[in-house]
């Protein structure tokens, strides 16, 4: 990535323990607040059944359009501080979390690694996160196809919105 070029990654959101919507908000103001990246999207909030592990609370989530200039890896290691400083504690795989911030594209890398694939490997499977990331990237194409056109293909089932405003995160 040429130095101080600003690439757009996409994030994915979610946690289901103490105040998951606030973690969110706050994780997305941070990241604002940084100057090297600018939130430039987020998707309305919704309110989804658990998945992968399904005997736990429901969980919200939404979805983010960053413009960075931070290297993959970089950003990655901002959203685990942010995870850190939420207090966020890996126990169980798919598990309760306060918090959990995937990033899900990085402009039209490629990349599968050992601490992070990129496309996110499991995202278009996962109703939770191709409906908000729908809400402003339908047309962004992962594997070959748009996200709008993955979302076809997966369950929906109990997702619900939760917050119509795609500012949520400004006040939450």
């Amino acid at each position: 990535m040429p130095e101080n070029k600003a690439v757009r990654a996409t994030l994915g959101l979610g946690g289901n323990l103490d105040n998951p919507v606030r973690a969110m908000a706050l994780a997305l103001r941070a990241l604002d607040a940084r100057d090297d990246c600018q939130v430039v999207s987020v998707s309305r909030l919704y309110r989804t059944p658990p998945w992968g592990k399904t005997d736990q609370s429901f969980f919200y989530n939404s979805c983010a359009a960053v413009d960075t200039t931070l290297a993959p890896e970089a950003l990655l290691d901002v959203c685990l501080d942010i995870e850190r400083q939420m207090k966020r504690i890996r126990i169980e795989r798919w598990g309760p979390r306060t918090i959990d911030i995937d990033i899900l594209t990085y402009s039209d890398l490629e990349q599968v690694e050992p601490l992070l694939s990129i496309p996110h490997p499991r995202m278009t499977e996962r109703g939770f996160v191709l409906m908000p990331l729908a809400d402003f990237a339908g047309d962004l194409i992962v594997e070959g196809r748009s996200v709008k056109d993955w979302l076809h293909d997966v369950d929906i089932e109990g997702i619900e919105i939760a917050d119509t405003s795609q500012d949520w995160w400004r006040s939450a």
